[in-house]
């Protein structure tokens, strides 16, 4: 009996062997195993991919923090560029603000200009019949002297024209201690870095204009062999990709040209742009290219447009400039203005240069 169990025992433990080692059972047991490889791949791969998305951010956070520092860095540790200039007249710029009629335009915008650091004196060019308040004068003064942020505070005044026409705009200032005028309509701003920019390209070239707002001309026709040119606006400085004037209404230039355009332009010039009160910066851009033989500087930079939209959004601005260009440059026996395509742009703003 005993010996019954222990065969029937042993019989069991070697079916058992023999079942384990059955070829069906290893090929269950062997797809078991291959089965859980791929769930061990996938959970692998998440794992990679959560390992290499947590070094992704942390490549991304330490590359804007390289960013951050580097743009900091100069004003943490007080380095400042050496600018050799800066000891002499060309360290700084007048601005010269032209208005007409806009009294709270004009509050806004000489509060502005007196915070950039390189204004030496601010001039407003007063062209109304009526005579400008001692209460505004009062309130101008106080605000230019205190939006300065230097302790040389701009000089500040009015230049009150007696005539009332176009040309009082580039009349020449007494007492003036800059190369640079500034040249600015008075619903026009311009960050003060932005400024600061355009202002050390104009330092580069002091005999051209350098400006924010680029406007083109262009043959049209010739017709008994006189040439007829088309004024073109922005849209077509932006199509053609080339400019040759930068105006006046935000633009750098040197005091001599104050000087030549009162005294040295043509008198019949100056009649036909004291009977057109739009064309003093045609006649200002034909000025400077016929002296120079050179193309004005654009620089790339926002500028602001503030209060209501100027004359150039007027029904019949468009024919009003190409009649203007036209008769100044017949005044002129042949067109002065050299194109170009070259712009100024501040590495310093831009990623890729």
């Amino acid at each position: 009996m005993s010996t019954s169990v222990q065969i029937r025992d042993s019989g069991i433990a070697v079916d058992a062997v023999d079942g384990f080692n059955s070829p069906a059972k290893q090929k269950a047991a062997s797809r078991s195993a291959y089965g859980n490889r791929p769930l061990l791949s996938l959970r692998r791969a998440k794992q990679f991919l959560g390992a290499a998305k947590f070094k992704l951010f942390l490549a991304l956070f330490a590359l804007s923090a390289v960013v951050l520092i580097t743009a900091r860095l100069s004003s943490w540790m007080g380095w400042h560029l050496h600018n050799p200039s800066s000891v002499t007249s060309r360290a700084s710029y007048t601005v010269l603000i032209n208005t007409w009629r806009q009294k709270s335009l004009l509050k806004q915008t000489v509060a502005h200009y007196a915070s950039c650091r390189s204004a030496d004196a601010m001039h407003v060019v007063w062209t109304e019949s009526e005579q400008p308040s001692a209460r505004l004068k009062t309130y101008l003064n106080k605000i230019a002297v205190s939006k300065s942020q230097k302790a040389h505070k701009p000089n500040f005044r009015f230049d009150i024209s007696a005539d009332y026409e176009s040309n009082s705009r580039f009349r020449p200032i007494k007492d003036l201690k800059t190369d640079a005028i500034f040249s600015v309509d008075d619903n026009v701003i311009v960050p003060c870095s932005t400024l600061d920019f355009a202002f050390s390209v104009w330092q580069s070239a002091p005999s051209t204009m350098v400006g924010f707002v680029p406007r083109m001309h262009w043959l049209d026709k010739e017709q008994n062999n006189v040439a007829y040119y088309r004024y073109g606006g922005w849209w077509s400085v932006w199509w053609m990709g080339t400019y040759s004037m930068v105006l006046s209404k935000a633009a750098f230039f040197h005091r001599k040209y104050l000087d030549l355009y009162t005294q040295e332009m043509s008198p019949s010039i100056q009649g036909y742009v004291s009977r057109d009160r739009t064309c003093e910066d045609i006649a200002m851009s034909l000025l400077v290219a016929n002296a120079t033989g050179a193309p004005p500087i654009w620089v790339k930079g926002k500028i602001y447009e503030i209060g209501a939209s100027g004359i150039s959004s007027l029904r019949g601005h468009s024919p009003r400039r190409n009649r203007c260009l036209n008769d100044l440059i017949s005044l002129y026996k042949t067109s002065p203005l050299v194109l170009t395509n070259v712009k100024a742009v501040s590495a310093r703003n831009e990623w890729l240069w």
